[in-house]
């Protein structure tokens, strides 16, 4: 729930900050706009109706009517300077007059404005010549428009904007919107913390119904499978015991009577030895006493004991004080028991590596043999598509557990299979 609280103002957050970058943009995108406006405004209504065909010849007599006109009516904060210029970069009026006359080349962009009377503004580039005059003011916004003369001469008016009260326009434009989103983000998050907190709970008591299935199921396993350890030990295996007893006495007297007799007699006597030993191994695969009693290291050293009998040479490594709840050991027991089974069965392997350990609040166990591998995703296909029908079961038994089981062989490369579980 925190995890998910912590998460959602994070995003919130995010969302906040990204939104008042786009409604500063926003906001300094409608102010160069409304620049625009101004200079148009300007430009075709004020200064476009004062031009005479004097001011185009650029007689001295032209400016001061033109003069007057500028600086009443157009030259108000923020507009700073005024320049009207011809198609050939001529200055054909300023407010600034050491300008006037002189000749400048216009830029592709000025001169596309003049030919065809649109308009647009950029950051002005005060280190042109014709902008000398303009660096006291600082940085400025430039916007050109194109104009007509007496005649229908193509001209072009050009207002400089101080770049600041720009910027604090739409500073102020965004500024107006930024609470309200700000309030309408955290009114969405505040909304959405009942609901993350009746998820939560959800959660919760799903993960604990699992936990407790899963705990029920390993329990009446592991009591069916001690039942049926105890009714073998006390039942077949204690019969065939006195059988055996029975064939070596009786094999001891047939040998006195026909040698021949008494070797088979003695013969089917070592087979039936050979029966409790293999039944008594399988009743410690059933229920491991060393399960319960000691643990799972000792569990995990019994089961390789089978392995160092066969001369594969094996490292038994479970870290120092792994302390796993009681309902997960049989599970990385059972993970144990099948990958080493298939390593003795299919692997023809050297050498076996059993690890346990604690890894990021999760039991890990894994199993890595130096055997001949396979090709995974060719056994899956082998078998419709699923997994090894005991890996499949351990998959099963990890996932109910919420962990997960990974399966990582190739041919030539030996085998990994690899358990983890959480726990507390």
């Amino acid at each position: 729930m925190i995890f998910f609280a912590l998460s959602g103002m994070a995003a919130v957050a995010l969302l906040g900050l990204v939104a008042v970058g786009v409604l500063q943009d926003t906001g300094r995108s409608e102010a160069i706009r409304n620049a625009k406006t101004t200079t148009e405004l300007a430009g075709r209504g004020i200064a476009q109706p004062a031009l005479t065909p004097a001011l185009l010849r650029g007689a001295p007599s032209a400016i001061p009517p033109m003069d007057r006109i500028i600086r009443t009516r157009v030259l108000r904060d923020p507009v700073v300077r005024v320049k009207i210029w011809d198609a050939s970069g001529r200055v054909l009026y300023s407010d600034e007059h050491r300008l006037i006359g002189q000749r400048y080349t216009l830029p592709p962009e000025e001169l596309e404005a003049l030919r065809t009377g649109g308009v647009a503004a950029e950051v002005s580039d005060l280190k042109k010549p014709e902008n000398r005059f303009d660096r006291s003011q600082g940085k400025l916004l430039e916007v050109y428009l194109g104009v007509r003369g007496p005649g229908g001469a193509r001209l072009l008016f050009e207002s400089y904007l101080r770049y600041s009260s720009v910027a604090a326009s739409g500073r102020r434009l965004w500024e107006a919107f930024t609470p309200a989103l700000l309030t309408t983000l955290l009114l969405l998050e505040l909304v959405q913390i009942p609901l993350a907190w009746s998820l939560a709970r959800r959660l919760q008591r799903s993960r604990l119904e699992r936990e407790a299935l899963l705990r029920r199921s390993i329990e009446a396993s592991d009591q069916e499978r001690r039942r049926i350890a105890r009714d073998l030990h006390d039942g077949v295996v204690q019969n065939l015991a006195g059988v055996s007893y029975t064939l070596s006495a009786a094999g001891d007297r047939a040998a006195r009577a026909d040698p021949s007799a008494g070797e088979m007699v003695e013969d089917a006597a070592a087979e039936t030895r050979k029966s409790i030993r293999e039944l008594r191994t399988l009743l410690v695969d059933l229920y491991p006493p060393a399960l319960e009693r000691a643990g799972l290291q000792a569990a995990l050293s019994d089961l390789v004991t089978p392995l160092t009998a066969e001369n594969v040479q094996v490292e038994l490594d479970v870290q120092a004080g792994l302390d796993v709840p009681n309902t997960k050991v049989p599970i990385l027991y059972r993970a144990a028991q099948e990958a080493l089974r298939n390593t003795m069965a299919h692997a023809d392997a050297h050498r076996v590596r059993v690890h346990a350990s604690r890894q990021n609040g999760q039991a890990v166990l894994s199993v890595e043999d130096d055997g001949k591998g396979f090709d995974v995703q060719e056994a899956e296909r082998a078998d419709g598509g699923r997994p090894h029908f005991g890996l499949r079961m351990l998959a099963d038994l990890a996932k109910d557990a919420g962990g997960e089981l990974s399966v990582d062989s190739h041919p030539g490369a030996g085998t990994r299979v690899r358990m983890q579980i959480p726990i507390p």
